[in-house]
């Protein structure tokens, strides 16, 4: 399968525990010349990037509930409404692993849509964090995510201890079924990643390699 410059379906992340404000300048930086989506970092940054970003296509995203997920549901909806009042369009947050586990489907879903109100139209992607769940689950889980009005589905934090596989993006695909996008996160840096990723069904790449990536899918077009 063919992709045109895979730029454009790139969340440019920084999301160390160590990143200071340089290195997200850099990233706006990077964002901006390479064409990326969006930036996904910390909210105390969220400010500075929109700053740095403002009249640029490069979208300003961030995490709530990150990385793992058991907030208080109010907390989480503070927190992406402080974000989008900053400058926030996109925000990605985790769902409480242990209530999906426990079968809470309710609990799951009243979650996702406190987010989705607070965000006040910016796109909310939510994270299942699959390495945690049987694939019975990530279907139910991903239908919740369709109803809760979230933009995308996403597979992972990338801090858990496993990440984007494309046996999961292709399974939230088919049960999203395009009704909105499908974000594959966690351990994606090269561009044979991001292509499989892509192939499988794939809407959007989650990656701190980015450039990495683009420089590689240039070469390769290049040959």
């Amino acid at each position: 399968m063919h992709f045109e410059n895979p730029a454009a379906l790139i969340d440019h992340t920084l999301l160390k525990a160590d990143a200071r404000s340089d290195q997200v300048r850099q990233l706006c930086e990077e964002a901006v010349e390479y064409g990326f989506a969006s930036v996904c970092i910390p909210p105390s940054y969220v400010a500075v990037a929109a700053d740095i970003l403002y009249g640029s296509e490069v979208a300003v995203g961030t995490v709530v509930g990150f990385p793992l997920g058991y907030a208080n549901s109010l907390v989480k909806a503070f927190e992406a409404q402080d974000a989008v009042r900053k400058g926030a369009a996109e925000i990605d947050m985790v769902i409480h692993v242990g209530t999906a586990l426990e079968g809470r489907h309710d609990e799951v879903l009243n979650d996702i849509r406190q987010v989705v109100t607070a965000a006040d139209g910016a796109r909310v992607k939510v994270i299942l964090e699959c390495c945690y769940l049987a694939d019975t689950l990530k279907t139910d889980l991903a239908r919740l995510v369709v109803e809760g009005g979230a933009a995308y589905v996403k597979t992972s934090t990338g801090f858990g201890p496993g990440g984007a596989t494309e046996a999961d993006v292709a399974l939230l695909a088919g049960v999203v079924a395009g009704r909105i996008g499908v974000k594959a996160a966690g351990g994606i840096r090269n561009w044979e990643t991001c292509h499989r990723m892509l192939v499988a069904g794939a809407t959007r790449i989650g990656t701190s390699g980015g450039v990495a990536i683009v420089d590689q899918w240039r070469r390769q077009r290049d040959l």
